[in-house]
């Protein structure tokens, strides 16, 4: 049907239909334009049908709505349809980007110079940025790739035009387009204009980016530019406590993810001397906490966020792990921070022995924070005979576990393998007390440093095809241009605390992580708990290391070494794959790399983290960094509102096997996202495309121990339980520490009841039942919780009363 029949066959108020164009004027509704606008971005979309775009989009208009209404509505449109052909969400990615440029072009701004020097005129841009790009205006301009617009999804593009390009500050009409903002990204790093444009065409290829502080802040007037930073305890006494305070609001006011440890502060019931009074323990100090956290939210862009680490000796322990429970007293409860046990050996140990436990008040035992290893186990020993009280280790671990299964949080991080397998602790009195808001970060502080950190990610899926796997030197040249802009931002960063400041260009730690992993075994066709897969896991993450050194190296040969390097383990000649006695692959550079960092050192203490990439992921059409999806069809909700994710790969694959038909996606709808009930469907795609909820756990936890020793901070290692056990929770965990993990991160669990299906028609589909966690945890089966517990403990492959 050609769009002249549709306009025909329209009802009559719709034919007639007036539209408000921008200078005021109406004119009638004309199908012929709206297809001819779809038009234009379909040349390479196959699958889409303007028309029938154009057709819903009029269907969905009134009498007198306005031009900017109907380009919205558009949109909505075509993305309405991405559960169908995930085609469309390019398309509607493509629409979209067609309205901010008229946005950006209606207030005068027809250039990337021009949107710098508008920018600037409204406060918005920083003065180096501003002369930067005027000095170089004319190259700059020509660098600007708008066809690289077509790479982005439509989730992706939403979440960057809602959160990330620069807006008026009175009219909030954006001021820039998305290829304006990334090389004004760029040019806010960049020391001469080649330098800005190849990193704006590595950013707008998408194979690698920034956190967001980063692409928030870069090239304007406020250059906060770090991701995470890692506050020490506060000393035992309130003007530390409430100078934490306002330290914690400043970094969360610009776009800083925080972690903070509470370990120092005296429990409850202890002697005040000063007053001769009893403590109220840590809950009211982080009850105060909780509310400034929500309080100062990162610049109104997104909420302020913290976590919390306590170590397990500490006698508040029970109560902290109480602080985000949906029941009880809510003075107790803080419902924004998050929660992290910072958990040393010898507790593991007396949890696998079944052993006694003892809570010991920090002001009776001020040293312990400061203390891993062998140093800890022995003061700890000796603080026992002070103990406010002993429990059974197992007890404990098991309320730990309990927290986990039922809230998620309360992430179990473990001190002594941080410590012992950090380039950061070759020198004594150097500790890390805590991870990050994420655990993908572990760097030393103390009262004096905050622990600072910026981030960026190599979207792995756009290093890999099909035809030749991974493309090696790509991935290299990727790694050596990132490293060299994340130390830029050492340099250049605004730092919100003098303790930030102090820290950070004395360390010079960066945090290098991966995302699209998935996409990567999707493309290769590898099931994520193969042995190809993990070998391929590994083999990357050693590359990236490697070259990150390296790059580091000759940093260090040009600027100098950090100003700490005499003081890593490093400078002694231990690399990290030495401290877990890992045999690399690739020896002979190895060993010329070792060369060079006994000569000349590093420019960087720490190189290599994988944070989640949540939002970095979405604007890379990727999946986000180590993990396998969650679904292969579900809904997403942001603060940018609701989007329909579809598993593109899953797609392709049904498609070439003429598989993708109208009762396959029916089931796909039925089954929440799973393929595994499909009887249609070959064994290979269900073994291919299980998610997260459908793998073993092992394989994850497999996944992450062999690309450790080339990780030198951690990974944000997820995992997924559809019901929690206390029997299944606790083995899994133990698991993880015996491999020698260094953190995790959340445990993901299901909801306890699922949506009525109402728009999706009955087919006689096996849909495994979802179960509540709450439901799951109390009655963990017919024997209690204690004695699952000791049964996952001493018989984790086969106690059959937690499986």
């Amino acid at each position: 049907m050609t769009a002249t029949q549709v306009a025909q066959e329209l009802p009559e108020q719709r034919r007639h239909m007036q539209v408000r164009k921008r200078n005021g004027d109406t004119e009638p509704v004309d199908v012929n334009r709206i297809v001819a606008a779809v038009a234009l971005w379909v040349a390479d979309l196959d699958e889409v049908d303007p028309l029938r775009v154009a057709t819903k989009t009029i269907s969905g208009l009134y009498d007198g709505a306005t031009t900017a209404e109907l380009d919205k509505l558009s949109i909505q449109t075509a993305a309405e349809l991405i559960g169908e052909e995930p085609q469309y969400s390019r398309l509607a990615a493509r629409l979209l980007v067609e309205v901010v440029g008229k946005e950006v072009r209606n207030q005068g701004v027809g250039s990337f110079s021009e949107s710098i020097a508008f920018g600037h005129a409204q406060g918005l841009i920083g003065d180096d940025t501003a002369a930067f790009v005027a000095a170089h205006r004319e190259q700059l301009d020509a660098a600007i790739d708008t066809g690289n617009d077509l790479r982005f999804e439509y989730f992706g593009l939403r979440t960057v035009a809602d959160r990330y390009l620069l807006r008026h500050p009175e009219t909030r009409l954006v001021v820039e387009t998305p290829q304006y903002w990334l090389l004004r990204v760029a040019c806010g790093l960049s020391q001469t204009p080649d330098e800005a444009v190849g990193f704006y065409r590595l950013m707008s290829s998408l194979a690698y980016l920034p956190s967001s502080p980063t692409l928030f802040n870069s090239g304007t007037r406020h250059t906060q530019m770090s991701s995470c930073f890692l506050v020490d305890s506060p000393r035992d006494e309130l003007d530390s406590i409430y100078e934490r305070y306002h330290q914690v609001a400043k970094l969360s006011k610009f776009s800083g993810g925080i972690g903070i440890s509470w370990s120092r502060v005296r429990g409850r019931g202890a002697l005040i001397r000063g007053t001769n009074g009893k403590s109220n323990g840590i809950v009211p100090f982080l009850k105060t906490l909780d509310a400034g956290v929500a309080a100062v939210n990162q610049g109104g862009r997104r909420k302020g966020a913290a976590c919390v680490y306590l170590e397990p000796w500490h006698p508040d322990i029970e109560e902290f792990l109480d602080l985000r429970d949906n029941t009880g007293e809510d003075s107790r409860r803080t419902h924004n921070l998050n929660l992290a046990n910072w958990i040393p050996d010898e507790f593991m140990r007396r949890v696998e022995a079944d052993g006694d436990w003892s809570l010991v008040d920090p002001s009776d035992a001020p040293e312990l924070p400061d203390l891993f290893g062998e140093a800890f186990d022995d003061a700890y020993r000796a603080a026992e005979k002070k103990a406010v009280k002993t429990v059974k280790a197992r007890d404990l671990y098991g309320r730990m576990m309990r927290t986990l299964a039922q809230t998620g949080n309360g992430w179990m991080t473990f001190k002594d393998p941080s410590n012992k397998l950090s380039n950061q602790t070759g020198a004594p009195g150097n500790t890390i007390h805590l991870s990050n808001l994420c655990t993908e970060i572990l760097e030393v502080n103390s009262d004096d440093e905050t622990a600072v950190c910026n981030l960026g990610s190599i979207n792995l899926g756009a290093h890999v095809t099909a035809a030749g796997g991974v493309d090696w030197e790509k991935l290299r040249a990727t790694v050596r241009t990132a490293v060299v802009f994340l130390d830029r931002v050492i340099d250049i960063n605004y730092y919100p605390s003098t303790q930030a400041a102090a820290s950070n260009p004395r360390w010079r730690p960066v945090g290098l992580g991966l995302m699209g992993l998935q996409d990567a075994f999707f493309t290769l066709q590898l099931p994520f708990d193969s042995a190809e897969a993990r070998e391929l896991s590994t083999r990357v993450q050693e590359e990236i290391f490697l070259t990150a050194l390296e790059s580091s190296a000759t940093l260090a040969e040009r600027f100098g070494a950090h100003p700490s390097f005499p003081e890593t383990r490093a400078a002694r000649g231990d690399l990290h794959p030495d401290l877990w006695g890992a045999t690399p692959t690739q020896t002979a550079r190895w060993d010329a790399l070792r060369a060079r960092v006994a000569a000349t050192g590093l420019r960087n203490s720490l190189l290599i983290a994988i944070a989640p990439t949540a939002t970095i992921a979405s604007i890379a059409g990727c999946y986000e960094c180590i993990e396998p999806q969650v679904s292969n069809l579900f809904k997403r909700e942001t603060m940018s509102g609701e989007f329909l994710q579809i598993n593109t790969y899953l797609v392709r694959e049904l498609k070439a096997r003429g598989l993708w038909t109208a009762p396959i996606r029916e089931q796909i709808k039925r089954a929440e996202g799973s393929v595994q009930g499909i009887a249609e469907l070959p064994a290979d795609v269900r073994e291919l495309f299980r998610t997260a909820w459908e793998l073993p756990q092992r394989a994850l936890i497999d996944l992450a121990a062999a690309r450790a020793p080339y990780i030198d901070q951690s990974q944000s290692l997820n995992l997924f339980m559809s019901a929690p056990t206390i029997g299944k929770v606790s083995s899994m965990y133990l698991y993880a520490w015996k491999a020698g993990l260094k953190t995790s991160y959340y445990l993901r669990s299901r909801p306890a009841t699922r949506i009525q299906q109402a728009t999706v028609a009955v087919a006689p589909v096996a849909v495994a039942p979802v179960l509540s966690v709450a439901s799951v945890v109390p009655a963990v089966s017919a024997v209690s919780a204690e004695e699952a517990l000791a049964c996952s403990l001493e018989n984790p492959e086969s106690c059959e009363a937690c499986q």
